[in-house]
């Protein structure tokens, strides 16, 4: 194994960052270009630099950018700071609060905004911001703070946040026993055959694409993962749909609509960046830009939150409009169909 040269500190001085284990079927591949796949927001440049610093560990010795992973490999990135994540800063940063009492409250989060500090995103987080907000926050099984459940940075929408233990025990309870609502709007590629029906199949990590989340019908992989869908309005080469989520994996609407064949219009993590269905003109072309334009992220909205208040036992239903940019790209689509109907 090539290791590296000089002065080398104790495992004990340092904070393991990130931890991954090389899957049964990995080829040989540089460890710089197999932590790329496994490290949002990294780049090879700054793998590089950590491996040149001698921060990065296979099997418990340190190793260049060019040794090669195989299969069973326990990589991990060691730092002798801990985790920004652990670090964290309150930040006046506006929020726009829908509920809020002594336990608990609901949160519209807007495009754009990361829930939680990670690599790549210490500041500007919404965790950052209820901080300001808040004195202090019980931890989840994560350690994140406040957290019951939370949505994707480029998704908008409600969320709720717990105050205490007591609420985050009870809140979370809620979500594992599936008697929460959660209702998401959503603009996919094409036209959605049935009015409405069930998406089911486990949800795990993409061997090939860590960033990427999959379907696994057979379900002896992942973790199962339930999505009721209904037609909202049909658009041509677009559907609006409403999803349900009974279970609330990663990506789990992303995936799962994209599983049936109907990828989120412009989710550019799976594909929806590109035109997927319509014609060939050049002036449809310079639509579906100019509509990617308007909504330049996945075109995902958490509309509806409801969830059984922690101490006064009532249940409580949220519901919030759907964002501007995503209310124009259905208004430009809107238009387009009419147009195309007259022609």
């Amino acid at each position: 194994m090539e290791e590296v040269n000089g002065p080398e500190l104790n495992e004990e001085e340092l904070f393991e960052h990130f931890k991954f284990v090389a899957g049964k079927g990995q080829e040989p591949l540089r460890v710089d270009k197999f932590l790329m796949n496994f490290i949002e927001n990294a780049t090879r440049n700054k793998i590089q630099q950590a491996a040149k610093e001698g921060n990065i560990w296979v099997n418990d010795s340190i190793v260049k950018s060019n040794y090669k992973v195989k299969a069973g490999d326990e990589v991990r990135v060691m730092f002798e700071h801990p985790p920004y994540e652990f670090l964290l800063t309150p930040e006046d940063i506006p929020l726009n609060i829908v509920y809020e009492d002594d336990v608990l409250l609901v949160v519209n989060k807007t495009p754009g905004m990361v829930v939680h500090p990670g690599h790549g995103n210490y500041s500007g987080t919404l965790i950052n911001a209820l901080l300001h907000h808040i004195d202090s926050l019980p931890l989840n099984s994560d350690e994140r703070p406040g957290l019951v459940h939370r949505i994707d940075k480029d998704t908008s929408g409600l969320l709720v946040v717990a105050k205490t233990e007591a609420a985050m025990t009870h809140l979370a309870k809620q979500f594992h026993d599936k008697t929460s609502e959660r209702e998401y709007v959503a603009i996919v590629w094409g036209n959605v055959e049935d009015e409405s029906g069930t998406i089911e199949g486990h949800i795990a990590r993409n061997p090939k694409n860590r960033l990427q989340m999959e379907v696994f019908p057979e379900g002896d992989q992942g973790k199962e993962a339930v999505t009721h869908y209904k037609v909202l309005e049909r658009l041509g080469y677009v559907t609006v749909v409403s999803c349900k989520l009974e279970t609330g994996r990663t990506h789990q609407i992303r995936v799962h609509m994209k599983y049936i064949g109907h990828t989120l219009f412009n989710d550019e993590r799976y594909g929806g960046e590109k035109i997927l269905k319509g014609t060939t003109f050049t002036k449809y072309k310079q639509f579906v830009d100019n509509a990617f334009k308007i909504l330049p992220r996945q075109a995902l909205h958490a509309k509806t939150l409801g969830f059984v208040h922690p101490v006064t036992g009532e249940f409580m239903r949220f519901d919030s409009e759907i964002p501007e940019d995503m209310a124009n790209c259905i208004d430009k689509w809107r238009q387009y169909a009419k147009h195309s109907l007259e022609e």
